[in-house]
């Protein structure tokens, strides 16, 4: 139960004590990204991504998948099985120039204790009043796209519905809009999203009984009032090349940078306005049924507990399978911390890929 109360703690904090603020880090379960297969390779999909997992890393990759149809669907948990992270999305391609998709992020955290009546007026401890609540964010994503007229250019666009709660006391929805493109010339791929372009709002009501504005009075919290917490836009570059090396083997590197403009970040790059986020993934495939993946991203400065700054990075790696061309299973073991600190998290995704009518006009664009 101590843990629980510590996250109930950090909801008070991460809900509340910054409302009415410009937040940083606003949304960021937004930033956890999907699908094994990208995870693997530290997020580094912009350029290559094509299948329904392009809901979420470039909506511009979702004309290429396979089939009339896509499923899709990710489950993950952090922090010791605390925090559940949720996907599952819907594809459908319109002959082979569009698609359209819809897909649903659901990251929370479950049962919290909700401590604030624990102790009464006089003092007295009575467990009997401690009920517990959910902290959830929601993230319903409509997906549209297209080719270009220009040979190998593509193109797509994101508008996105956020939802976020605290228990019953705090509420807010959102919106916002992504735009992404992908250009393929011969082997090389090239990939630009532009994340929350015309900056995500969620706007804030908060409601409370007397006891928890007495506790927000003990602990010395400010009181929050209905408030606007915005996203700030950010820019993804990428680019990606394959090579053929052999009639069975292919290997694919792509390289991305996440450009924030929320100011500085502790990233590998920073500065006041832009931060810039490098990060790099590789995929060995064998007869496109077997992948073998890995990343590394996440190039941070720390301090370490000698007090002396030390670079530290997330390594990932991760596997695929194909199964008949339909079923397609993906595995990522992916460092949540650092090298140094390894708490590891096994992220496991599914896609299922198939046609609802015969359509011999739709094949494999990859």
């Amino acid at each position: 139960m101590s843990r629980r109360i510590i996250i109930f703690n950090l909801i008070l904090f991460s809900f509340f004590g910054l409302a009415g603020q410009t937040a940083k880090y606003s949304n960021e379960f937004l930033s956890l990204g999907v699908g094994a297969r990208a995870l693997a390779m530290s997020s580094s999909i912009t350029a290559t991504t094509s299948d329904i997992y392009s809901t979420y890393w470039n909506p511009a990759g979702l004309v290429f998948i396979n089939n009339n149809k896509e499923l899709s669907a990710m489950h993950s948990e952090y922090f010791a099985g605390i925090a559940k992270y949720d996907y599952a999305a819907f594809a459908s391609k319109s002959g082979t120039q569009s698609a359209i998709a819809f897909s649903l992020i659901r990251f929370g955290v479950d049962n919290i204790p909700n401590t604030s009546q624990l102790i009464d007026a006089e003092g007295n401890i009575n467990y009997d009043k401690v009920t517990a609540f959910s902290a959830a964010d929601y993230a319903f994503i409509i997906s549209f796209s297209h080719k270009s007229d220009i040979e190998g250019l593509s193109y797509g666009v994101n508008t996105k519905i956020v939802r976020r709660t605290a228990g019953n006391f705090a509420k807010s929805w959102g919106f916002g809009i992504d735009l992404g493109s992908i250009y393929k010339k011969e082997n090389w791929i090239f990939g630009l999203m532009l994340r929350d372009i015309t900056t995500t709002f969620n706007s804030w009501t908060y409601t409370f009984s007397d006891e928890m504005i007495e506790a927000f009075k003990i602990t010395g919290n400010v009181i929050p009032q209905t408030s606007t917490e915005i996203t700030m836009p950010t820019i993804i570059i990428s680019s990606a090349r394959s090579f053929d090396l052999s009639k069975n083997f292919n290997f694919l590197t792509e390289f991305d940078a996440n450009i924030s403009t929320d100011g500085k970040r502790n990233v590998l790059i920073k500065s006041k306005p832009l931060s810039i986020d490098p990060h790099l993934g590789l995929e060995l495939g064998y007869k496109k049924v077997v992948f073998v993946r890995a990343g590394i991203g996440n190039i941070q400065k720390e301090t370490s507990l000698k007090g002396k700054m030390k670079t530290s990075f997330q390594p990932n790696i991760g596997l695929g399978v194909v199964i008949k061309k339909t079923l397609t299973i993906d595995y990522a073991l992916t460092d949540i911390g650092n090298q140094s600190i390894a708490l590891y998290s096994n992220v496991f995704s599914l896609k299922l890929s198939f046609n609802t009518k015969s359509d011999k006009s739709i094949h494999d664009d990859k």
